[in-house]
């Protein structure tokens, strides 16, 4: 919450606030009571494992459900009560929802003709919203003529010509072959630069969450355990939920006595805090083969395998007790220098690793 403290104190309301924000199915929690601002101009992720609730927080914002407790403001209206047509949000689901018998652009016109706008306004706002999502050249098309990252920027389309104030965006890539979320995450993010827009979108996809949003929420059994910039989310996890669900992590437990944590695998390290158990947490590209001067901790392994991944080398060495770390490393020459089944040495840097108290 320390985001929207300094962006209140600095006269900058949320555009989006839950508070209390609950539901409830029966004894089931799908969202345990929560509180979260959007900024304007946010790109939030909101990202979690199947079934943690992400997808019910979003339709709670869209008013496709009504939550247990709380209520949601935007713009510093209580909407909590209104319909989704009466909130200032569009939603694309993963589906897209397209009509099959229209065609692109009476796909795309269609909200403005439901809400009546006048003729020569919908064919201008229907122009800039085919410009802006590159399909001048398939607007007489019918949806099955169309890839699925064309029907993708189609329903995009269709939400954005209503001009919503909070676009929300559920699994919006899920269906999409690797190549094509990759390409689709490079238009949402000019989109989203383009119009300035603030979107919310829904994925259990750690590198989408990365490559696209500015801020995180991630969640876990209903509940938000972290919230950050990416940066602070991969680099300062909070729980060793959030170090193994974002990124590759290696994790190692131990106990902290008078200043020194002990790893069961096999090393000390230099540690201030509280005695008791603890989880220590080091990211694959921070850890190196071979011990250096400026290390934090230092463990004896057999390295067990090395597999060339283009820009990196990807090492799996096997611990004594048989637990197995991996490390990137970008020197691709030194892999000829190391040999399958002979005994190495990990080792990595106090300011790389994380201390979760348990």
């Amino acid at each position: 919450m320390q985001n929207s403290v300094s962006n209140e104190a600095a006269g900058q309301k949320p555009l989006v606030r839950l508070k209390g924000v609950s539901k409830r199915y029966g004894p089931i929690a799908a969202v345990k009571e929560l509180d979260l601002d959007i900024q304007r101009r946010d790109f939030l992720a909101i990202l979690g494992p199947s079934g943690c609730g992400k997808t019910t927080l979003l339709r709670i914002i869209g008013g496709f459900v009504a939550p247990t407790t709380g209520r949601i403001e935007i713009e510093g209206q209580d909407v909590t009560a209104l319909s989704p047509e009466k909130r200032p949000t569009n939603t694309v689901f993963q589906g897209y929802g397209l009509f099959p018998h229209m065609s692109v652009r009476q796909n795309i016109a269609y909200g403005l003709k439901t809400a009546k706008r006048p003729k020569d306004e919908i064919v201008r706002r229907v122009e800039e919203a085919i410009g802006l999502v590159r399909l001048q050249d398939f607007v007489d098309r019918a949806i099955e003529q169309l890839s699925g990252g064309q029907q993708q920027r189609v329903a995009l389309a269709r939400a954005l010509i209503m001009r919503p104030r909070v676009l929300l965006l559920d699994e919006p890539l899920a269906a999409l072959d690797l190549k094509l979320r990759q390409a689709m995450q490079d238009e949402l993010r000019r989109i989203h630069s383009e119009i300035g827009g603030t979107f919310v979108f829904v994925t259990h996809d750690q590198g989408e969450a990365l490559g696209l949003a500015n801020r995180i929420a991630v969640m876990d059994q209903g509940a938000i355990v972290q919230q950050g910039t990416p940066e602070e989310i991969y680099a300062a996890p909070r729980t060793r939920f959030v170090s193994t669900f974002i990124g590759e992590a290696n994790v190692f437990a131990g106990r902290r006595a008078g200043g020194v944590i002990r790893l069961e695998a096999g090393a000390s390290i230099q540690s201030a805090g509280p005695d008791g158990a603890v989880t220590v947490v080091v990211r694959p590209e921070a850890m190196r083969l071979g011990p250096a001067t400026d290390s934090a901790a230092a463990i004896d392994g057999v390295l067990a395998d090395a597999i060339y991944l283009g820009s990196f080398v990807k090492y799996v060495v096997k611990l004594r007790g048989g637990q197995r770390v991996v490390l990137h490393s970008g020197d691709i020459a030194a892999r000829s220098a190391v040999a399958i089944d002979q005994p190495v040495n990990v080792s990595w840097s106090a300011s790389d690793q994380r201390v979760l108290e348990e």
